[in-house]
């Protein structure tokens, strides 16, 4: 299952000085604020279950990229051995999906041992000027709604008059910067903005009320989404309250070890949501569920805000999960016409499957719609490549799992494919084009939606 090569670019390349040593990037490798905890890292017993879902020892077959060859080189940085270029290089190369924590029998914690190593790593080290200024791209752009706002018109435009498939067919934008060809061809094609109401009242009686978080990607890419959200939730009983002021929830930079800006936006939030007074925050992609439900170790020794970070934690829920657990009382109608199946295929977004832990309530859910035939994609468990910004950063190995996610996508045989992450549905996406094959590719919401209404889909 190897790759024949590894022709890829990392934030931090594995450069080896003229001596054939690894360059030093730090030394001491971590400061005390925060280190990887002794004891976590001590919980890995190299038993090696977790390198058959690792995506990256997937790919290359290399331990130092795998989940407890990462441990080997944290646990060495923090008993006192610098931190080198080569040991940032593996540690960029993890697309942090979480399938490890899934398939450890001993429960490691590689989710916390990742994220205070990664933040350790953006205080100590100088990146490339190159990869500086990606960076400085990526985080002053998708976690601020307005500025993504203010790009839709320019892109939507370029697509609509074709110059920027021009611009894709000419290579230029590739040759000058892989990532940032990356960037522009993962835009899915823009409609007019949609967007959902500060409250949306429940049809019928009020069974509940909740929150929504609208996202930043989500909110201005896939706006009908959040549309298919809000009615979805009201026709089950909910009155849904979508804060406007809300900003973003910490979870790209939270990811990548901006540590510092994840918990500013997170502290934000939590204002944002107990201002509102609702009981439960509902949200539709998967990587910014998982980090609202961390906020209670992410601001663990803020005083100001622990307490209140572990109330909100507790009333954060996926869509799925929040759904199942109500029960449903809206009626669902066919997709396709009566006694007609569609042969549905679901794929699991790594943070929701393995970060979250919520696995069968999205299933259970789509096989409530009348004449779903709900098939499981081969190698389920093992990322699709987009990761937060994984993609953009480190676009060849990306691409390879992209590629292998759609073939596997194919074998079912699928007439639809559903998933629960803006992210995901961006990525197979690219892929299933360039396997020639078109897919139908929803969100959960979306299909949901269309049942309930009984509309198509889409």
């Amino acid at each position: 299952m190897m790759s024949s090569g590894r022709n890829i670019h990392l934030g931090m390349p594995r450069v080896r000085g003229a001596s054939g040593v690894s360059a030093v990037l730090a030394e001491p490798a971590f400061d005390a604020l925060r280190p990887p905890s002794p004891e976590l890292l001590d919980d890995c017993v190299h038993c090696g279950f977790c390198l058959t879902t690792c995506p990256t020892y997937q790919l290359w077959g290399e331990e130092m990229d795998s989940p407890r060859g990462r441990i080997d080189q944290i646990r060495a940085a923090a008993e006192g051995a610098p931190l080198t270029a080569a040991t940032v290089g593996h540690l960029d190369a993890c697309l942090g999906c979480m399938a490890c924590v899934t398939s450890c029998p001993s429960g490691v914690q590689y989710d916390r041992i990742l994220e205070t190593t990664r933040a350790q790593v953006e205080r100590r080290v100088t990146r490339p000027r190159r990869d500086r200024a990606l960076r400085s791209l990526i985080f002053s752009l998708f976690p601020y709604p307005a500025r993504l706002r203010a790009l839709r018109g320019p892109l939507r435009a370029a697509q609509r008059t074709g110059a920027l498939g021009l611009v894709r067919r000419s290579g230029l934008v590739g040759r000058v910067s892989p990532e940032l060809e990356v960037m522009q061809s993962l835009a899915p094609p823009l409609g007019p903005r949609v967007s959902v109401p500060e409250r949306t009242p429940a049809v019928g009686t009020r069974r509940a009320v909740v929150g929504m978080l609208t996202g930043c990607v989500q909110r201005e890419f896939f706006g009908d989404v959040n549309a298919a959200t809000a009615r979805v939730l009201a026709a089950e009983g909910c009155e849904v309250i979508a804060p406007a002021r809300q900003g973003c929830c910490g979870a790209l930079s939270v990811h990548t070890g901006r540590e510092g800006e994840g918990m500013a936006f997170a502290r934000r939030l939590i204002d944002t949501f107990e201002e509102s007074g609702v009981e439960t925050v509902v949200v539709n992609s998967a990587g910014c569920g998982s980090t609202m439900k961390d906020y209670v170790h992410l601001l663990a020794d803020d005083p100001a805000y622990a307490d209140r970070a572990r109330a909100f934690s507790e009333r954060v829920r996926d869509l799925a999960e929040f759904l199942h657990e109500l029960g449903p009382v809206a009626q669902r109608h066919p997709l396709g016409g009566e006694g007609e199946a569609v042969t549905v295929a679901y794929h699991d977004a790594c943070h929701l499957r393995h970060a979250q832990g919520v696995v069968s309530a999205p299933r259970e859910l789509l096989r409530g719609i009348p004449g779903v035939d709900l098939v499981e994609i081969p190698d389920g468990e093992i990322c699709c490549g987009s990761a937060g910004v994984y993609n953009i950063l480190n676009p060849e190995p990306a691409t390879e799992l992209g590629d292998r996610k759609a073939a596997s996508i194919l074998r079912t045989g699928a007439e639809l494919l559903v998933t629960a992450n803006p992210g995901c549905l961006m990525q197979i996406t690219q892929a299933l084009e360039r396997a020639g094959r078109a897919l139908p590719f929803v969100h959960t919401a979306t299909l949901l939606d269309a049942s309930i209404r009984g509309v198509p889909v889409g």
